[in-house]
């Protein structure tokens, strides 16, 4: 299919062809008929991607603190190849389109295939001829008459109506409109349709005009003009109440504002404008400023856009979806007209032209763009970008399908797998085809797709790498071993020991293939961490170890935090560690205890102080901490025994103290935490058949340890860490079926 991308580094916007989007759990698939570019906020990002990187810096300083921040913990190298993955990933644009629905998602009951729906969000209501949309950022096109053009301004309209209702707008009052471009035209048509009397101020004299024509009461396009209009029309009382649609950095409307607002009037920030309030005209008239938020209440509440729990009608009236079906309602009954608000018409094959056109190239005036999309759109879920490297030569040489093309993957993974060499990469799938697209690209796969099939039951691949949210591990892995395919996942290896016990019986039923199955645990096989190992051969006692984690916060409504989603950090994120003191100790864990530190108000179980008993008599704790700065250095090992001592810092520096006697090993330019390695011990294992790096006893224990962790937090006492039971997967395999 065909979608609009924008080049992050350089704003260049084109047409791509990538594969269909993967149809979603609560999601519906919508065949575009339709979408808006908004001359707000679309224009805005496009001015902000095509500044150089000084320009950019200027604009964010906070990304220029978190850029130094990030040289000072993990070094320039690193630190700058971040910064380049980031810049070379092109952005999805769009988010207000209309069109028919093609599939629905699990979960999703009052949508039907063939409904005519206006979609909204950005990263799903994206200018693309197919679009993967969650349920409550949908609302159903009530009526024939509505056309998908005319739908295809909801998202927008919803804006408006919100603004509305923020400013507790009533039947019979005096609204003052500030700004008339498509916001404001939307807001002057639906305080008329409420019943309001409207009066509207734009610099520009044809879009005063046309919001005159459009049912305002009165209309002004200077300062001095509009203060007069709002007087007269007030009886000298003033607006009681003031929408500030317009967008510039400059203070002018905030105070226009002010100087026209009756006593204790409301007055709304909708569009991006400078708010350096004037305290004395505000204090005099005791003036209530509001910020309205985008389409309403739910907007970037990942509970309610993204997991589809909805507000109860009884508590929030209007949420953003409920003021997309009002605003389709308005349509519906005639009470809107949006054609004269329509300036240019684009075909999806020449959308790059609509971005000339806002960015003010062409010097001409415009309003509404809407881009079509004619013709059926190809549902193809893979997309061939480069010419087959030949016949498959043979099991041992690697051809490489990968799921997930997140961030960790496309920053770490794939670098680090491209500087092996030797590795013939064939798919590269993931849920986003954009994403796919992207990384495709980038590495040098053949295809790009959006289904994970087209990975695991490729003959062609014999090496799957999974890098996908962590729900979705267990069942890829499983479905990758028995396909006949070694298996790199990235931690963790599963969420529960149900799904750790069907994955060894499907690689139990596969051993006579010999195939590699290896988690992602990357820093037992840093440089430093392989000279600790060296150094602590010579103890001949139990260790202690205190590995201090500065992790970082997290909403609470990222995923990693949604049990099951990411299963939370501990499973998340502190299986890393465990196995880290597993390698240390050369022993697995036995015993465990998990003490929450203060977890109130943002913190999400994520301030966690972990401690392990291993079976040859070491200890270990593990400090997980989102309180900190994240500034200082992140990871810190301290280990005692047998009369030495070593202290790791963030693999970046080692100290080996013992006998009186220090020595210090430095990474100096690049953070190493032994993803090259790791790398290189999986690939040579596939290839020679030796084997797994990580044998998977090591990693079951660490996982039923973590999750013996996870209980122990709960529990609020010691857990004992069981062996894994291969007689109980029959049962545990129903366990998983039922809880799949």
């Amino acid at each position: 299919m065909r979608q609009l991308l924008q080049d992050a580094r350089t704003g260049e916007v084109t047409v791509a062809d990538v594969p269909a989007p993967r149809l979603l759990a609560g999601c519906v698939l919508v065949r575009t008929a339709a979408s808006l570019v908004s001359a707000g906020t679309e224009r805005a990002s496009s001015e902000f991607a095509r500044k150089n990187l000084l320009q950019k810096a200027r604009m964010r300083p906070d990304l220029v603190r978190d850029v130094v921040n990030k040289i000072s913990r993990d070094g320039l190298v690193a630190t700058m190849g971040a910064v380049r993955s980031r810049l070379d990933h092109p952005s999805a644009l769009g988010y207000s389109s209309a069109g028919t629905v093609l599939a629905v998602g699990e979960g999703v009951t009052d949508i039907q295939p063939g409904d005519r729906v206006a979609c909204a969000g950005v990263n799903h209501a994206v200018h693309a001829e197919l679009a993967c949309v969650p349920r409550l950022l949908v609302a159903r096109i009530p009526s024939e008459s509505v056309t998908f053009e005319q739908a295809a301004f909801t998202t927008v309209g919803a804006v408006a109506l919100h603004s509305i209702r923020t400013a507790d707008v009533r039947l019979g009052d005096t609204v003052a409109v500030i700004g008339l471009g498509l916001l404001g035209q939307l807001a002057v048509q639906i305080l008329k349709a409420a019943g309001c009397c409207v009066l509207g101020m734009d610099i520009a004299v044809d879009r005063a005009a046309l919001a005159l024509r459009l049912g305002a009461d009165a209309v002004g396009h200077s300062a001095a003009a509009f203060r007069d209009l709002c007087m007269h029309h007030s009886h000298g009382r003033g607006a009681d109440a003031v929408l500030i649609t317009a967008q510039t950095l400059s203070n002018d409307p905030v105070n226009l504002a002010g100087e026209v607002a009756r006593d204790r009037a409301v007055i709304v920030a909708v569009g991006a404008v400078g708010m350096d309030i004037p305290r004395r005209l505000f204090y005099e008239k005791e003036l209530d400023f509001r910020v309205s938020r985008s389409y309403g209440p739910g907007r970037y509440d990942a509970a309610y856009e993204q997991m589809g729990i909805d507000y109860p009608i009884g508590y929030v009236r209007w949420t953003e979806t409920r003021n997309m079906e009002a605003f389709l309602g308005l349509l519906a009954e005639g009470k809107l007209n949006l054609t004269p608000l329509i300036t240019h018409r684009f075909p999806i094959d020449r959308a790059p032209s609509a971005y000339e056109w806002i960015a003010g190239k062409a010097g001409a005036p415009f309003l509404g763009v809407v881009i079509a999309y004619p013709g059926a759109a190809e549902q193809n879920t893979l997309t061939r970008i480069a010419a087959s490297a030949g016949p498959f030569a043979g099991p041992r040489q690697v051809r490489l399908g990968l799921l997930g093309a997140g961030s960790f993957a496309t920053s770490v993974l794939l670098p680090a797998i491209r500087r092996q060499g030797g590795v013939e990469l064939i798919t590269a799938c993931a849920a986003s085809g954009l994403h796919a697209r992207y990384a495709a690209a980038k590495f040098g796969f053949r295809n790009c797709a959006t289904d994970e099939r087209e990975v695991s039951t490729d003959p062609e691949i014999n090496t799957v790498v999974i890098a996908t949210r962590h729900h979705l591990h267990a069942r890829q892995v499983i479905a990758a071993l028995e396909s006949g395919k070694h298996v790199f996942c990235e931690k963790p290896l599963c969420l529960n020991q149900a799904e750790l016990l069907q994955i060894s019986s499907a690689r139990v039923a596969q051993a006579s293939r010999r195939l590699i199955l290896m988690v992602g645990f990357n820093r037992r096989f840093s440089r430093l961490s392989l000279r600790l190992k060296d150094f602590l051969q010579a103890v001949g006692e139990p260790l202690s170890i205190n590995y201090r984690v500065n992790a970082g916060f997290l909403p609470a409504d990222h995923w990693l935090n949604d049990p099951a989603q990411g299963g939370g950090r501990i499973l998340g994120e502190v299986c890393h560690f465990v196995d880290y003191l597993s390698f240390l100790t050369g022993a697995v864990p036995v015993e465990v205890q998990t003490r929450s530190l203060p977890n109130s108000g943002p913190y999400s179980n994520d301030n966690v102080v972990c401690w392990l008993r291993f079976s040859n008599g070491s200890h270990g704790t593990i400090t997980y901490l989102a309180n900190g700065d994240k500034s200082y250095s992140k990871e810190r090992v301290e280990v005692f025994g047998g009369g030495s001592v070593a202290v790791l810092e963030d693999f970046r520096r080692l100290e080996l103290i013992r006998g009186g006697r220090k020595s210090v090993l430095r990474s100096r330019w690049r953070q190493d935490k032994g993803h090259r390695r790791e790398w290189e011990s999986f690939l040579n294992a596939v290839r020679t058949g030796a084997p797994e790096p990580i044998p998977f006893r090591e990693t079951a224990a660490t996982m039923l340890a973590t999750f013996a962790l996870e209980e122990s937090r709960c529990l609020g006492h010691a857990v004992t860490v069981n062996a894994l039971d291969e007689n109980s997967q029959n049962s545990a395999s129903q366990d998983f079926d039922q809880a799949s």
